[in-house]
């Protein structure tokens, strides 16, 4: 068996054409969605990312509110820019890009949970376990959204998430659990006894573990769908979680880069956008 790719970068490129459309009767009513950043330092991978995402929100109307500040901002400086962003009416949604080096947990919570792009306020958390509406953690949502674009089915599914993180394994268990996805969830991490074990019983694997190559094809169920979310560097190259063998047991793989990065930032564009609407009463 060979697998078929889970494209999340042609999948990015459909999402963007949606939202567009989107955007436009949102101008048409004169509201026009903007995202803000927080950029601190000059770390080459964090400026790469906060300009990806400012040309994705040029593509499909978005505005762009750039504050980048030197890596030796105070705790106390940046969260002014928050609160500027706060309070900036053309700001419909804006994130703090990771690392910081301050306290990153403070400056998450100071962010206004309306405007919390990025679905991580402790605010947006709480609403998610509670099944209440607002803004969701974006590479969870964008693993679903990317399955249910390629039909893989998630109703009455076993599904196996390799990693506890914050911002990946934890949201995705509850996000799977709702009524909506009706998956069974198994969330399993780098201390689990037996990954093996577990994995082979899963229809759907999402491997957010960040080892390189811990979920091989010996370890999964033929046919299944595989997610590889983890990001490692291995001389120097990006490396997922995913070896190479399981391309050839699988049923669907996300490539890694080109996989679940894309939907991410989908899903970033989505929920500026939804935030949008969410005050004019639409959503």
């Amino acid at each position: 068996m060979t697998a078929q790719r889970l494209d999340g970068t042609a999948t990015l490129k459909a999402i963007k054409v949606e939202l567009t459309e989107r955007v436009a009767r949102l101008k048409e009513q004169g509201v026009v969605p903007g995202l803000g950043t927080v950029l601190v330092g000059d770390d080459p991978g964090s400026h790469w990312y906060v300009g990806a995402k400012h040309k994705d929100c040029a593509e499909i109307g978005i505005e762009s509110i750039r504050r980048d500040l030197p890596a030796t901002a105070t705790q106390a400086e940046v969260e002014a820019v928050i609160d500027e962003l706060n309070a900036d009416p053309s700001c419909t949604g804006f994130l703090v890009q990771q690392p910081t080096g301050l306290d990153e947990f403070a400056l998450l919570s100071r962010v206004d949970p309306d405007k919390d792009v990025d679905g991580l306020h402790p605010t947006n958390l709480g609403k998610l376990v509670l099944g209440e509406a607002g803004s969701l953690p974006c590479t969870p949502i964008g693993c679903i959204e990317l399955l249910r674009r390629h039909g893989v089915e998630l109703n009455g599914a076993e599904v196996v998430v390799v990693g506890r993180g914050l911002t990946v394994g934890r949201p995705l268990g509850l996000l799977l659990t709702r009524r909506s996805e009706n998956s069974t969830v198994t969330l399993c991490h780098t201390g689990t006894r037996d990954l093996a074990a577990h994995v082979r019983q899963a229809d759907i694997v999402v491997a957010a573990a960040g080892v390189p190559g811990i979920i091989t094809g010996d370890m999964i169920k033929p046919g299944a769908a595989l997610l590889d979310v983890g990001v490692s560097r291995v001389d120097g190259k990006i490396a997922g979680d995913l070896a190479d063998d399981v391309w050839e047991t699988a049923g669907w793989v996300s490539p890694n880069p080109g996989g679940v990065g894309p939907m991410t930032r989908a899903m970033l564009l989505s929920n500026i956008v939804s935030s949008a609407e969410r005050a004019l009463g639409q959503d």
